[in-house]
């Protein structure tokens, strides 16, 4: 089977597609398929990957988005599947359906909620979104969203909150498929945390909470360094991904003469950040929105006390005092009580971390990939 797989990201860049695209295609062209990636990525020629992978380099974004078009128009002409991974999906759909080919959408997000977030025609939440009315712009971007998830033979949904997401814009729940994000890190990492610490020059002493994320808004990493001031000299708050808000975070560390505590570490690449992920005391996502975290699942499986906020998807990962902490988004007293549950309490830390484990062996990739594969094989027709 042909597939077509396109990604609004790609490795070296960080973020759940680009963790979630590689490992999908890669089991993919493994079991026999041909698999072909078209996606946006800072590297034009990225190679080692058992797959081909069209890259849609940075420019100008109407001209970025005619290119991505263009490329996913040519490549699919000979794909048995349409696979698409993007929240701003009409011209990778349209060129599918342009072509007449059958595709499959995964839902990450309401997309409207996030590009109308980001260009400033509200500020709500994107459980509130759901439930109110807004002006043209957002009536428009809807029912633009309608039409091309209208297009497809299926939409895949990687957590409930999603899937509810999803059939409340009135897609039928026989069209939606509930398939969770699976674990993508190492099978194994067998480094102990003080190799990965003195790999990474970290003082013994110093208490290290880490957060990888995308800098945008409503990541609240502005929560995490407002809540830094408020614990011991000897914590430091640090941040790996890129993204709109670090200008702004970086300013306010130094309003907050924090500057020294609060350490942006930009893309660290995926197998790095495995080290920081063993280094780290606590794992820390203040997050407004989350489907469902690759990261957090990697966090979970590598051993490291998560603390979370309770919104979206992050609860069906992390119960609060169960196998972690969860609190509300950018409430500080909360994140700083977390953080100091975790370090104060190890025997409880250590239950935490147990069942953490035990619950990532739920979210195997060869199960879950599996499921992606007969629904690609079904919606295009082919027999295995």
């Amino acid at each position: 089977m042909k597939i077509l797989i396109t990604s609004p990201i790609f490795p070296p860049d960080l973020g759940g597609p680009a963790t979630y695209v590689p490992s999908l295609a890669s089991f993919l062209a493994k079991r026999g398929h041909d698999v072909t990636v078209v996606a946006f990525c800072s590297d034009p020629e990225p190679r080692g990957w058992p797959f081909r992978v069209v890259s849609i380099a940075r420019c100008w974004m109407p001209l970025r988005y005619l290119k991505d078009f263009l490329a996913v128009w040519r490549e699919a002409k000979d794909a048995d599947v349409l696979y698409i991974n993007e929240h701003l999906a009409f011209h990778v759909a349209l060129a599918g359906r342009l072509r007449g080919k059958p595709m499959v959408i995964r839902v990450c997000v309401d997309g409207t909620w996030e590009i109308s977030h980001r260009l400033g025609w509200h500020d709500d939440t994107i459980t509130d979104y759901q439930h109110r009315t807004y002006d043209w712009k957002v009536a428009f971007a809807r029912r633009l969203q309608r039409l091309w998830w209208g297009w497809m033979k299926r939409i895949v949904a990687p957590s409930l909150f999603l899937k509810g997401i999803v059939e409340g814009y009135g897609v039928p729940p026989a069209r939606t498929e509930l398939i969770h994000n699976a674990y993508h890190g190492p099978e194994e990492f067998t480094r102990p945390k003080e190799e990965c610490r003195t790999e990474l020059d970290l003082p013994e002493d110093r208490v290290v909470l880490l957060s990888i994320c995308r800098l945008m808004i409503w990541k609240g990493v502005d929560g995490l360094i407002r809540a830094l001031g408020r614990l011991p000299e000897n914590h430091h708050l640090y941040v790996a991904g890129d993204g709109d808000e670090l200008d702004r975070w970086t300013r306010l560390a130094e309003e907050l003469q924090l500057s020294h505590r609060v350490h942006f570490l930009g893309n660290v690449p995926h197998a790095r950040l495995m080290s920081w992920i063993r280094a780290a005391d606590v794992f820390l996502l203040n997050s407004a929105y989350e489907g469902l975290s690759h990261t957090l699942l990697e966090v979970m499986w590598l051993g490291t006390p998560a603390a979370v906020s309770a919104v979206c998807g992050n609860p069906e990962l992390v119960e609060d005092r169960v196998n972690g902490r969860t609190f509300d988004f950018q409430d500080v007293d909360a994140i700083v009580d977390a953080v100091t549950d975790l370090l104060e309490d190890p025997d409880a830390t250590a239950t935490y971390v147990a069942r953490s484990r035990e619950k990532v062996a739920g979210f195997a990739r060869e199960p879950l990939f599996e499921r992606k594969e007969r629904l690609f094989l079904s919606v295009s027709g082919k027999a295995r």
